[in-house]
């Protein structure tokens, strides 16, 4: 086998970036390359024994927890990792991995979850969140936000073949790259998930509570519907969240697999307000059996089909949203959990590893300077 390097951005929590590393990993196996890894957030899973080599970043205090406090730094630490010795170079990036640097008889794939989107798309919405819309502070951050964003179309000549999540990132690599890129959708892993016989009276929302995901829409919205809300996932959110949340709203935090894949199979919909890349939690939604209702832009379009598995909603405002879910209950009745579930089935692991290594070997058969 041609000797492979793989380079992720951190291994410090677990989420749909991570599942699509554990299936490339498996196809190619070779040493990890990460910014930042923290073993207790990745015990028991392949990471807590494979062979990771982390960036000097590392060292630095408080690194694991605070890894985002160090974006200024990002760039060069991913030009530190030395792999002369690969020949292949597979990044998982929706950062800075595909920045690393590589000679041009080594082959680099960039199977890119997004372009970095608080220096692309989101800039403005994070400035805000993060109360940097004026000042001295602001000033500094909007020109480190700059100079990364030189730094991230520069680097994007270091890739070979680009592959996108999806159609919807795919046309974003184009926009801030100028680059052509395979659609392979990531993999969900379909069979954990259920249907339920009984249904119980909530609905649910599965996230990391952080700003661009806009739980604050399904919250105000749910408390004018006063309709019973179960809300699982962690972030710097929550405090916020939690103070606007009315009396049907319920904050579960992190929860265990199986108990999400219960509470998944007895809702009566899952709803999701986010401009999400593809959406994976919105495919393990179906997998239950569950009608989506979800923000019409993003990668939601290509895994919800309207009317059939779900509804969409086209503004990210609570009037909006609550007009939609109004639209469920008149025809929740109408909607079938096995073809939900079909649907779902369109996306698991086997196709993606499938795809992801006739690409690679077709990519590494043409590649001229081997």
């Amino acid at each position: 086998m041609v000797k492979t390097a793989i380079i992720h951005e951190w291994l410090v929590t677990l989420a749909g970036a991570e599942s699509v590393l554990q299936s490339i990993y498996k196809l190619y196996p070779g040493t990890i390359h990460t910014l930042f890894h923290d073993p207790e957030q990745v015990r028991g899973t392949i990471y807590e024994t494979e062979k990771i080599k982390t960036s000097l970043l590392q060292r630095f205090p408080l690194a694991r927890k605070h890894h985002r406090f160090f974006l200024p730094l990002f760039p060069m630490a991913v030009e530190q990792f030395d792999l002369r010795e690969y020949k292949i170079i597979i990044s998982s990036s929706y950062a800075v991995a595909k920045g690393v640097l590589n000679a041009s008889d080594q082959l680099h794939i960039c199977y890119c979850h997004s372009p970095m989107r608080y220096v692309w798309d989101l800039t403005f919405e994070y400035l805000e969140a993060a109360g940097l819309r004026s000042g001295i502070k602001s000033f500094i951050t909007r020109m480190i936000l700059h100079y990364i964003r030189i730094w991230d179309v520069i680097s994007a000549n270091r890739v070979n073949e680009f592959v996108a999540n999806s159609n919807y990132i795919a046309h974003r690599i184009w926009k801030c790259y100028n680059r052509q890129a395979k659609v392979i959708y990531p993999p969900v892993d379909v069979e954990r998930f259920f249907i339920s016989e009984k249904r119980d009276n909530y609905f649910i929302t599965v996230s990391r509570l952080v700003s661009y995901k806009r739980l604050d829409v399904i919250i105000q919205a749910f408390n004018e519907l006063k309709l019973p809300l179960l809300i699982i996932g962690e972030g710097p959110s929550k405090g916020m969240l939690k103070s606007i949340a009315g009396p049907t709203i319920t904050f579960l935090g992190q929860q265990p697999p199986h108990k999400v894949e219960e509470l998944l199979s007895k809702a009566r919909a899952f709803v999701f307000s986010a401009e999400e890349d593809f959406g994976i939690v919105n495919v393990e939604a179906q997998a239950s059996g569950l009608p989506v209702i979800a923000f019409g832009r993003g990668g939601a379009l290509e895994t919800v089909v309207e009317g059939k598995t779900g509804l969409f909603f086209y503004k990210q405002d609570p009037a909006c949203l609550v007009e939609t879910v109004r639209k469920f209950l008149a025809m929740e009745g109408s909607f079938d959990p096995y073809l939900i579930r079909k649907n779902a089935e369109r996306f698991p692991r086997s196709r993606f590893e499938q795809e992801f290594k006739a690409f690679v070997d077709e990519a590494w058969e043409r590649f001229p300077y081997k």
